[in-house]
């Protein structure tokens, strides 16, 4: 059995991680990720509960998968809860595939860095067991290995679902900025107009005798 861990500073706000986190897949730095569905969800107090089916491709050695007996795809339940009050978020993850030979179950954690409530300090924590195939504790090294590697491309997917919120906001930003601008022109235009048009006006003299009724 192998302990995995890690730790890393987002320097993001917790709701702009959260996000984030909850909107990472697709990507193109988890490609082995094919897709997420959604098995439960309810708020309860609160807190957002979810139950999500994730499948994915792992690219293993040939000489791996024959032990095993499976080439995937490779499927895992997740469970989260999102609490905007307390600013945590729980993700439990749990190996499907691979059941008999494969133990992965993962705990990631999301909150406030203790030190700079303004930064996210993101908590990684998996247990790997592998049993009934030879070259036990190597196959151990090698998937904590890969867990460690798709870990940090999970958090460079993170970085760049935040830039890619961040640049949509700003060419929204923009077009309205252009709007708004274009109208302020177009009425600036028509009130320009009206007043030409208005100075233009010939009026006749007054009458210098007042009709009789």
């Amino acid at each position: 059995m192998k302990l995995w861990t890690s730790h890393h500073t987002f320097d993001h706000p917790w709701e702009t991680v959260v996000k984030a986190a909850c909107r990472k897949y697709p990507n193109p730095l988890n490609p082995h990720v094919l897709g997420t569905d959604v098995i439960d969800r309810k708020v309860k107090d609160g807190v957002l509960y979810s139950h999500r089916l994730v499948s994915s491709q792992w690219r293993f050695p040939k000489w791996l998968t024959q032990f095993f007996g499976h080439q995937g795809p490779y499927y895992a339940s997740e469970w989260s809860e999102v609490n905007p009050e307390a600013k945590e978020m729980v993700v439990k993850t749990v190996n499907i595939s691979l059941g008999k030979h494969v133990s992965v179950d993962e705990v990631v954690t999301y909150a406030p860095h203790p030190e700079n409530p303004e930064t996210t300090l993101l908590s990684q924590q998996a247990v790997i067991s592998i049993q009934g195939v030879p070259l036990i504790d190597h196959l151990e090294k090698l998937l904590t290995m890969r867990i460690d590697q798709n870990a940090k491309k999970g958090r460079q997917a993170v970085e760049w679902v935040i830039e890619k919120f961040q640049s949509e906001m700003k060419d929204m930003t923009d077009d309205l900025f252009s709007y708004t601008k274009q109208g302020m022109e177009d009425l600036q235009n028509v009130a320009k107009k009206s007043f030409d048009e208005f100075q233009n006006l010939t009026v006749p003299p007054p009458s210098q005798s007042i009709p009789k009724l």
